[in-house]
């Protein structure tokens, strides 16, 4: 439920973004169809790994206005993980491999997405993977 309610709030107000890897290669095939020769496949380097979470939670909470869905996503940002059976606290990233991670990344990402719209490409991006049509 959390997923769908923070994906729709941002989803509106951005086309390239995807809601699944399959959903990025439809796209991509789309813009085939449209005359479009060729797809490259980017991505964006240790991406979960360096968001600023307080950014995030910041941006998350200028469009969510339920203090309960923002406090949730916080502590989901803030659990331990471990490394080398070692605990330890995150202080920077995205845990990846979960249901939110994407859709975390789709948000942070927003104004990157309208840049690059803005600038004439033709792409589609599911979390950090890019596929930018020629």
């Amino acid at each position: 439920m959390i997923r769908h309610t923070v994906w729709d709030k941002f989803a509106k107000q951005n086309e390239v973004q995807s809601r699944s890897a399959h959903d990025a290669i439809k796209k991509s095939q789309n813009n085939i169809g449209e005359g479009y020769k060729y797809v490259v496949d980017m991505d964006l380097e240790k991406y979960f790994d360096t968001v600023n979470q307080s950014k995030l939670v910041e941006v998350l909470s200028r469009t969510i206005k339920d203090g309960r869905v923002i406090s949730l996503i916080h502590k989901y940002l803030k659990s331990v993980v471990i490394v080398k059976q070692q605990f330890e606290e995150t202080e920077i990233g995205v845990p990846q491999g979960g249901n939110l991670s994407p859709i975390l990344s789709n948000i942070m990402l927003n104004k990157m997405d309208k840049e690059l719209v803005r600038r004439g490409h033709k792409f589609v991006r599911y979390a950090d993977d890019l596929l930018s049509s020629g």
